[in-house]
C-alpha cells in the first residue's frame, strides 16, 4: 500500500474504533430477551463470561434483522465474546429469503474452503427462545464500506483502485471454489440457471406491475431470445456489494469478511457479476443513479463498469459471446426488486415514504435496459 494512502491517524486506535462498523440502539418493537439469548448461547459456548450480553442492532439490511451480542471483556473477533445474531423480521416464517437454517448451512459449508465467511456458532429452531428461528456467528471486527467510507478514513486513488480489485478478486475466488469440497452439490438445480432466472424474474415483474410503470415486454422478450447456456455451475453470492464485505482496519484494502449469504446458490458466475454491476454507480452517472447509490463506487480510483467486466473476464478466463445479456439481466433483476417494493407501497402494505418514488426508478431502468439492447444490436 502506498505511503499517504490513508490519513495519518487511520492506523491509530482512536481512528480504528471510529471507522469500525458498530451496532446501534435496538429499534422499538425489535428487542431481544437478553436472558434467554444468554442461556441458549452458553449452552453452545460454556466458557462465556458470567454476565448478560450487551445487545445492539445494525441498521443496514432491509430483510433479516441483525444484532450484535457483546460480552464484557471481549478482546477480538476470534470467539471471545463478540457475536452476531441473525433472525427474520416479525410476522415471517423461515422460508425463502428468511430461511435462517439455509443461511447457516451455506456458511458452515463454505467456511473451510472460503475463509472470509464468518465462523458459525449455532442455529436455533426453538421458538421459545426469542419467538422465531435464528442463528449466531462470530463477529468479524472491521470496516464495512457503505454508501460512503467512514469518517476518519481517507483513501487516495491508487489505494482505492487496490481496494476495488481486491473486492473483485474475492468474488472470483468464490466462483472458483470446488463445489464438491463444500458438500453444497444440492444447493442449486443444475444446468439451465440462466433460463430459469429469466423466466422467474419475468414472472415476478408481471405480478408486481402497477399502472405507472412500463411493461418491460421488450426487455423480457430480448432476454428470453438471447439467453445463453450456463458458462459454469458454481457457488454464487447473488448480492455482491461493497456493503456486504468487511475490510481490515490495519489495511482497508484487504477483505477479511463477506456477509449476507441468504441468496447464495449454485449458478452461473456471469449472472452473479451482472447482478453486482447493476448496483455499480460511477461518479459521472446521472442524478437518478446517484440518488440510489449504496456503495462507494463513485470514489476516484474505482474501476468503471466496463473496466470491472474486463478485469473479471481476464482473471476468471470466461469468454461470453456477448456481455450485454448479463448486464441487461442485472438491471432487469434490480428493476423487479424495486417494483416489488413499490408494489407493496402502492397497495398500502407499507407506508415507508422512502418507497414513494420507486416507480420512477422502475421507468428509468427500463430506459437503461433498452439503451443497452440497442447498443448490442437488439
Amino acid at each position: 500500500m502506498s505511503q499517504g494512502a490513508m490519513t495519518k491517524d487511520v492506523n491509530t486506535a482512536k481512528t480504528a474504533s471510529s471507522v469500525q462498523d458498530q451496532g446501534g440502539r435496538v429499534r422499538a418493537g425489535e428487542e431481544l430477551d437478553a436472558a434467554r439469548i444468554d442461556a441458549w448461547l452458553k449452552a453452545q459456548l460454556p466458557g462465556l463470561p458470567d454476565a448478560l450480553p450487551e445487545i445492539t442492532q445494525f441498521s443496514g439490511g432491509a430483510s433479516n434483522w441483525t444484532y450484535r451480542l457483546q460480552y464484557a471483556g471481549a478482546q477480538d473477533a476470534a470467539g471471545s465474546g463478540d457475536y452476531i445474531l441473525r433472525r427474520p423480521p416479525k410476522g415471517t416464517k423461515a422460508k425463502g429469503a428468511h430461511d435462517m437454517g439455509r443461511e447457516f448451512r451455506v456458511q458452515s459449508a463454505l467456511k473451510p474452503v472460503y475463509p472470509v465467511v464468518p465462523a458459525m456458532v449455532g442455529h436455533c429452531v426453538d421458538d421459545a427462545v426469542i419467538g422465531c428461528e435464528f442463528y449466531v456467528m462470530e463477529r468479524i471486527a472491521g470496516i464495512i464500506p457503505r454508501k460512503n467510507m467512514p469518517r476518519g478514513l481517507s483513501l487516495d486513488a491508487a489505494t482505492t483502485r487496490q481496494l476495488c480489485t481486491n473486492v473483485l478478486d474475492k468474488l472470483i475466488e468464490l466462483h472458483q471454489v470446488d463445489v464438491r469440497a463444500t458438500g453444497l452439490d444440492s444447493l442449486g438445480k443444475g444446468s439451465g440457471y440462466c433460463q430459469r432466472q429469466v423466466q422467474g424474474w419475468s414472472e415476478r415483474y408481471t405480478k408486481a406491475k402497477t399502472w405507472n410503470v412500463p411493461s418491460y415486454s421488450r426487455v423480457m422478450a430480448w432476454l428470453k431470445e438471447r439467453t445463453p447456456q450456463d458458462v459454469a455451475n458454481v457457488v454464487i453470492h447473488n448480492d455482491w456489494r461493497f456493503d456486504n464485505v468487511i475490510l481490515s482496519e490495519q489495511d482497508p484494502t484487504r477483505v477479511i469478511g463477506v456477509l449476507d449469504w441468504e441468496m447464495a446458490t449454485l449458478g452461473d458466475p456471469l449472472m452473479d457479476l451482472g447482478s453486482a454491476l447493476a448496483y455499480w454507480t460511477q461518479a459521472d452517472d446521472n442524478f437518478i443513479l446517484q440518488s440510489t447509490r449504496r456503495q462507494p463506487t463513485h470514489m476516484p480510483g474505482m474501476l468503471r463498469r466496463e473496466e470491472v467486466v474486463a478485469y473479471y473476464l481476464e482473471r476468471s478466463g470466461h469468454k461470453p459471446e456477448s456481455w450485454a445479456f448479463y448486464e441487461v439481466f442485472g438491471l432487469f433483476r434490480l428493476a423487479v426488486i424495486v417494483q416489488q417494493i413499490y408494489y407493496r407501497y402502492h397497495h398500502g402494505q407499507t407506508n415507508n415514504p422512502a418507497f414513494k418514488n420507486f416507480w420512477i426508478l422502475a421507468n428509468y431502468l427500463d430506459w437503461r435496459c433498452k439503451g443497452l439492447i440497442k447498443r448490442a444490436g437488439g
